[in-house]
């Protein structure tokens, strides 16, 4: 069983930055693909960011391109999203996901665990 936990979420103001940590207990935090995902009030959860086990190699959707980055520290078993140039529909929870099988996690379905997720609001 692995354990992620967020932190890092709050209210900021368009155009600012923030920066969230998902803490992992697995104890081969390396050999997993990490994630980032969001859900917006009445919308599906969706891909925000992946990043493989090695760091890598990168995926982000194409709303977050060019203004998030992922990145990890596997010696402090942390997986990071910097945002930059917040906007209003960036606003969501931002959930952390794990896959230990799977090379790249764009999809909830590959997810093996899940964080409780953090709340990021940005005013416009």
């Amino acid at each position: 069983q692995v354990q992620l936990v967020e932190s890092g979420g709050g209210l900021v103001q368009a155009g600012g930055s923030l920066r969230l940590s998902c803490a992992a207990s697995a104890r081969t935090f390396s050999n997993y693909t990490m994630g980032w995902f969001r859900q917006a009030p009445g919308k599906e959860r969706e891909f925000v960011a992946c990043i493989r086990s090695s760091g890598d190699s990168t995926l982000y959707s194409d709303s977050v391109k060019g203004r998030f980055t992922i990145s990890r520290g596997n010696a402090e078993n942390t997986v990071y999203l910097t945002m930059n140039s917040l906007k209003p529909e960036d606003t969501a929870v931002y959930y952390c996901a794990a896959s230990y099988f799977w090379v790249d996690v764009t999809t909830p379905l590959v997810v093996d665990y899940w964080g409780k997720g953090t709340l990021v609001t940005v005013s416009s």
